[in-house]
């Protein structure tokens, strides 16, 4: 099951629940993306209850497959140990209509949203609403009222959200869908031919200055030409342009080394992580499989500790899918499926970063 996760990092934005029909308007900020035939659970905590946590989402499930789904989601989310959560079933799917043709007098996925409130009291997590959203228009599985008839709805807000602009304000660009924000890494048209041979060259002119060398002197011009490109990659950085299909060929065949590699990690959590990010972003659309799944690697990183779940777990599929066996893209891959906080992801680079005293 799909499980992408979103989280806005604490030291930069701060949105508080004032009604759920805003909180289902900001699904597309708060997943990257703009939902489609999902549920979603979003965790609900701080001194009032009603600041917007860790937010996880999953496919709708076929009929008979709304426990499992709904024990999956609930345990991501309980990573974050919220108070409470709202949870809400995205879906256009139309209405099974009454026997005499009317509209039909329920809503749809009631059998979903039973197991959900079930997997949500089970661990612990006070299901605060339960809500449809369709056609521009929000329902809740609770109220009794008129509003929330099949065939009435309250619209979702208009306007610009606080959470709206905050992301404006960040630079997020929601995408249409996932597959859009996939998209985002595709190779650009007719760059393939040119850098196969950049990568074959580069691969040639490492093996040379190996043999030169050392390992050792390598690793270091290696990490050398990282920094650089990292540099090249800050805003208004001198000489700051597209790096050619030799510059990327060269940094890809450097971060297969895990010596490289391992210090470019470090970069997340320094002054030029964005920069880094830039980088990897680059590295992974441009150069070929297997050498895109290190840089993919390192830009599924930046993306979590920006708050970024879901391009988070869109570059660890692209690292897995140019190399299977990718260990630190497998183990990423597991912690994120686990719904580990950014603040976790950053303790553990941090500690990974620290000399061993027992060295």
């Amino acid at each position: 099951m799909d499980v992408p996760t979103a989280q806005q990092p604490a030291d930069q934005l701060e949105i508080r629940l004032s009604d759920p029909g805003e909180v289902a308007a900001a699904l597309p900020q708060l997943l990257g993306f703009h939902p489609a035939e999902s549920v979603v659970l979003v965790g609900l905590g701080g001194p009032s209850g009603g600041r917007v946590g860790l937010t996880v989402r999953g496919d709708l499930p076929p009929d008979g497959d709304g426990a499992r789904t709904a024990r999956l989601l609930v345990r991501s989310l309980h990573s974050d140990r919220p108070a409470a959560a709202l949870a809400v079933v995205v879906s256009e799917e139309p209405d099974d209509p009454a026997p005499d043709g009317s509209v039909a007098d329920d809503l749809p996925h009631r059998a979903l949203v039973h197991e959900l409130v079930l997997a949500l009291a089970a661990a612990g997590i006070a299901p605060r609403d339960v809500l449809l959203v369709r056609r521009g228009r929000w329902w809740s599985y609770d109220c009794p009222h008129a509003c929330c008839a099949p065939g009435a709805g309250t619209p979702l807000p208009g306007g610009v959200s606080a959470l709206a602009a905050a992301a404006v304000c960040t630079g997020q660009v929601v995408a249409a869908d996932r597959a859009e924000l996939a998209e985002r890494l595709d190779a650009p048209p007719g760059s393939g031919p040119g850098m196969q041979a950049a990568c074959l060259r580069a691969a040639a002119g490492r093996a040379a200055r190996l043999q030169e060398v050392g390992r050792p002197a390598l690793v270091e011009e290696s990490w050398a030409a990282v920094r650089r490109a990292v540099a090249r990659c800050r805003p208004g950085a001198a000489g700051q342009g597209p790096l050619d299909d030799d510059e990327l060929a060269a940094l890809g065949w450097a971060l297969r080394d895990v010596r490289v590699r391992d210090r470019a990690l470090q970069l997340a959590l320094g002054p030029d992580a964005a920069a880094a990010e830039v980088l990897w972003a680059e590295c992974t659309r441009r150069v070929p499989a297997p050498l895109d799944a290190a840089p993919a690697t390192l830009l599924a990183v930046s993306a979590w500790l920006r708050g970024d779940g879901a391009m988070a777990g869109i570059a660890l599929d692209r690292a897995l899918d140019a190399d299977p066996e990718h260990t630190l893209a497998l183990l990423l891959r597991r912690a994120l499926d686990a719904c580990l906080p950014p603040a976790g992801l950053r303790d553990l680079i941090g500690r990974a970063a620290e000399p061993d005293p027992q060295a």
